[in-house]
């Protein structure tokens, strides 16, 4: 059972995205529908389920973990558990352990938790902030306040975390703002990840409108900043370059144009106990009805183990005039 996960086509299988909520006190375009019913409290799994699983998938190899929601740190408790999978981190070689835990956020909470971040061994968060300008963030996000994420930020970088900002690209909505996130991320000393929108659940948004393919974005980039392709990853999906007037790093995360599934290392874990073994894809395994049924660990383990064995070769996301095809699921309960 501590052979290494590898699916079908032979990936190694050692990222994990578990999302603890479906639950966001923000309502982005591209995420969430304005009015979203969340899933009753009984269906979503308990901190500790949530963190036998992870062992689960610790002692089958996983190294990178990934904690996500909706807003992970709505999540009562979030930093107990975070400090659990903290204990994971520093292991002796040849045990197993885990090289990283980070975070995904709005910023919305990130003042108040910065420092437990830090203190459980969190090293990174990535923070999404779409736009610098305060009722543009407030369109966007339907509920949020730009003051409160900017202070996240720098609470972040105070604390010595890593801070990437992640900004979804959008025509017609924040394509004029792409310049300036740049330079703004180089004065705060930020990474900056640009990512296409996906079709992925009914955001009560056409999305047809917004799609912006990142490749455009370059080249209109490639006019002021100058753009080198380096071979640095974080182990997600996103391609990164340095720019050289800033200093920091430029990555692309581009599911439409350019999908990066030939490399895919990642599994998704939602709140309610189901594995995704792809983003883009509806196939599933339910572990939530294994671990309430009380199987022992090794069982899980093997459960775990089948599911791998159907992860596909990739995701065919497709948005043009004349057809969308996505899933029907919100990214908030998928698993970030």
């Amino acid at each position: 059972m501590n052979a290494p996960l590898i699916d079908p086509f032979g990936r190694h299988v050692s990222y994990l995205r578990v999302s603890v909520t479906d639950r966001c006190d923000m309502r982005c375009v591209y995420c969430m529908a304005e009015d979203m019913v969340f899933l009753p409290k009984p269906e979503v799994l308990t901190l500790e389920e949530l963190s036998r699983l992870c062992g689960a998938f610790i002692k089958l190899g996983t190294r990178r973990m990934r904690v996500t929601g909706g807003e992970p740190l709505v999540r009562r408790g979030i930093e107990d558990f975070l400090h659990e999978l903290g204990s994971w981190l520093g292991r002796p070689d040849g045990q197993p352990g885990l090289d990283e835990v980070t975070i995904t956020t709005n910023g919305s909470q990130l003042q108040r938790f910065a420092s437990i971040l830090r203190k459980a061994g969190v090293t990174r968060v990535n923070v999404s902030l779409d736009t610098l300008d305060a009722d543009r963030f407030r369109a966007i996000t339907r509920l949020g306040r730009l003051e409160r994420t900017l202070e996240g930020i720098e609470a972040a970088r105070s604390e010595g975390l890593g801070v990437r900002v992640n900004m979804v690209a959008m025509r017609d909505t924040n394509e004029d703002e792409i310049d300036a996130m740049v330079a703004w991320c180089g004065q705060v000393g930020a990474d900056l990840c640009l990512i296409e929108t996906m079709p992925m659940g009914d955001t009560g948004e056409d999305r047809t409108d917004r799609y912006l393919p990142l490749s455009l974005v370059r080249a209109r980039l490639e006019r002021r900043w100058t753009l080198q392709d380096i071979p640095y990853r974080t182990g997600g999906p996103a391609r990164y370059v340095h720019v050289a007037e800033t200093g920091r790093r430029l990555g692309f995360i581009t599911p439409m144009t350019h999908n990066f599934c030939e490399s895919c290392n990642r599994v998704r874990l939602s709140c309610t106990g189901t594995l995704y073994m792809c983003l883009g894809q509806d196939d599933a395994a339910d572990l939530r009805r294994p671990l309430r049924a009380g199987v022992s660990d090794l069982e899980l383990m093997g459960e775990i183990r089948e599911a791998i064995t159907r992860k596909p070769k990739g995701h065919d996301f497709l948005i043009d005039r004349e057809n969308t095809k996505g899933v029907a699921r919100h990214m908030s309960t998928t698993g970030g």
